[in-house]
């Protein structure tokens, strides 16, 4: 059994344009004579790497909070593109995966520097998919991000944005990137590992 760690480290991680940087506090220190180290941190609910809800661009849509656990745990399918993802590469990521594994294809992680265009993202809408991956901050173009946004969340995908996939091949793997759970919050970070048996 492998596990990559396709995390980004919070403190030093990469932020979306305009976002607050994580910041730690340090409350207590055992080298100060308090009775255990203590720190405090203040951060963007999308900082690093970090699963997008609905409720980020839909004012009805699910809280982090309210989305199946299972759409963020289960078996995924990494792919490697660079540029923009069409509709035809959104057509024959779909293929490629359900190739490798039917259960797979409903997770697509795209290892790159790739960004969503419209006429894909609504392939992978139509598909139903339950999660989609992206090493960028943001799935979409980075100066118009909002369309991207308003078609995959309002199909209920998960996005999982700011992994790390460098060192992991293409391939089948189990994905865990259960967020943090906040109550009633648009996203969350987490820590997200791939598992290869």
């Amino acid at each position: 059994m492998k596990i990559y760690d396709i995390s980004q480290e919070v403190f030093s991680c990469a932020v979306y344009p305009g976002d607050p940087s994580p910041e730690r506090e340090i409350k207590l220190r055992i080298e100060d004579g308090a009775v255990c180290n203590l720190t405090a941190l203040h951060m963007c609910a999308h900082n690093g790497t970090h699963v997008d809800a609905p409720y980020h661009f839909l004012s009805d849509g699910k809280t982090i909070d309210q989305v199946a656990l299972e759409r963020f745990v289960g078996y995924a399918y990494v792919t490697e593109h660079e540029g923009d993802i069409t509709e035809d590469d959104a057509v024959a990521i779909l293929e490629k995966a359900r190739k490798s594994d039917e259960d797979a294809a409903k997770r697509i992680l795209v290892k790159g520097d790739a960004t969503m265009t419209l006429p894909a993202a609504k392939v992978f809408a139509e598909a139903r998919i339950l999660l989609f991956g992206n090493e960028s901050q943001t799935v979409g173009p980075l100066d118009a991000p909002m369309d991207v946004h308003l078609v995959m969340l309002g199909a209920e995908i998960v996005l999982l944005e700011g992994i790390r996939l460098s060192e992991v091949p293409e391939g089948v793997y189990l994905l865990n990137s259960a967020p943090i759970n906040l109550g009633g919050a648009d996203g969350a970070p987490c820590r997200a590992t791939l598992i290869r048996f």
